[in-house]
């Protein structure tokens, strides 16, 4: 047993590095339990219908922006060599995430549709709310699972990115995005001064391909074609269906017409998000196609408590491109001489995204004060904001 000299040490050398290490205990881990609360949130709105599907996206923007404002941030950083044994309470809500949202939306059509009690505003309504719940959340999580080497995990994840008819964000975000973020051959990467509706088009048209292209290219190196049974489009392909169809069987057209209007707006959910993660940062161009590794720089993160409680330490978001495996729980946060700070959550972020000139007259100070913070040597930044080619060589 290590003596109290030694034990009063080691507290002191945690608090000097801002680490204290997770306890496998339920009431640290609670707190990243709050996207539970959306749960009754929707089953109230499916059963009374009228305004209540408010409630689904003012308890995930703004009642976790105000709980923000009023708990302020958090710097401290977990021990990240924690056992994994030690982190069940936090992995167990991304585990029971899944089967929740598959149960609400497809029960929720089934008794919207058998019922017939809400009217046709109203069940768009309570859709646009799932939808809101389907990409704050589900989308998370699936990003969180999707990472992880556990097959039980990434299977759970293609069910989340099924469930909203994006599967290919999986193949995009593991061997596009990671690879190449903060470059013109990132497509989710938005482009300083890019509006987020011109962002949104954009990705929706250029993913998919990427997606195709970089798994066929995979494929290539094994010396198999495209249309290999192991190709996950594949998987994609027939997860997406059988939602569909279900979504048909307890619905009819009216059904799927829900199922595509929720997922819509999990899409729009996690494209914002997306568009706030990056805005405006660039990677050294290093001449030749090359460019500088990922560092803390190259994401926006955002401190913010409540927020991050709800999105699972997404703002931890230069960590998590550092350690792309590492487990939400253990994400470390960074200085703002190591990695640029949102002033707000990404929740309160995307709804300022949503207008892009207020949005500009945030953010694009912000990012040529990133430029003269990190990259004072380039002088000319015309290159860098092209979204079709790299720089030229002779652009520093």
């Amino acid at each position: 047993m290590a003596s109290p000299a030694l034990v009063q040490a080691q507290e002191i050398a945690d608090d000097f590095l801002m680490t204290k290490p997770l306890r496998p205990r339920f009431i640290d881990a609670a707190p990243f339990w709050m996207s539970l609360g959306m749960v009754p949130l929707t089953i109230c709105a499916t059963l009374w219908g009228g305004w209540w599907f408010l409630i689904l996206p003012a308890y995930a923007w703004y009642l976790t922006s105000l709980m923000d404002l009023l708990l302020g941030t958090s710097e401290e950083n977990p021990d990240p060599m924690t056992p994994e044994r030690n982190l069940r309470w936090y992995r167990a809500i991304t585990l029971i995430w899944p089967p929740l949202q598959i149960a609400l939306i497809f029960g929720a059509i089934w008794y919207v549709r058998h019922e017939g009690h809400l009217s046709g505003l109203e069940q768009i309504g309570l859709f646009f709310g799932i939808g809101v719940a389907s990409g704050t959340i589900g989308m998370v999580y699936a990003h969180e699972l999707l990472h992880q080497k556990n097959t039980h995990e990434r299977w759970l994840g293609d069910l989340l990115l099924a469930a909203s008819l994006y599967s290919h964000f999986r193949s995009e975000h593991l061997h596009v995005h990671h690879s190449w973020v903060a470059t013109p051959r990132d497509a989710v990467t938005a482009r300083y001064n890019e509006g987020f509706h011109r962002y949104f088009a954009r990705v929706l048209r250029d993913c998919p391909r990427s997606a195709w292209r970089a798994e066929a290219a995979r494929l290539a190196r094994s010396g198999r074609s495209p249309r290999d049974l192991r190709n996950p489009f594949w998987r994609y392909a027939a997860l997406q269906l059988a939602l569909l169809a279900l979504a048909f069987a307890l619905g009819g057209l009216a059904g799927i017409l829900l199922f595509l209007w929720q997922a819509l707006v999990a899409i729009w959910q996690l494209e914002l998000t997306n568009y706030v993660e990056h805005y405006g940062l660039t990677r050294k161009y290093l001449g030749e196609g090359r460019y500088e590794h990922v560092l803390p720089r190259h994401s926006w993160n955002a401190a913010h408590r409540a927020s991050n409680w709800l999105l699972i330490n997404l703002q931890r978001h230069s960590d998590h491109h550092t350690k792309p495996d590492r487990r939400f729980p253990l994400l470390q946060t960074y200085s703002p001489d190591e990695a640029p700070q949102l002033p707000f959550g990404y929740p309160a972020m995307t709804f300022v995204a949503m207008v892009p000139p207020l949005w500009r007259r945030w953010m694009n100070p912000r990012v040529r004060a990133w430029r003269r913070q990190f990259y004072p040597e380039i002088t000319d930044w015309r290159p860098y904001n092209r979204a079709e080619n790299p720089p030229p060589r002779n652009a520093l």
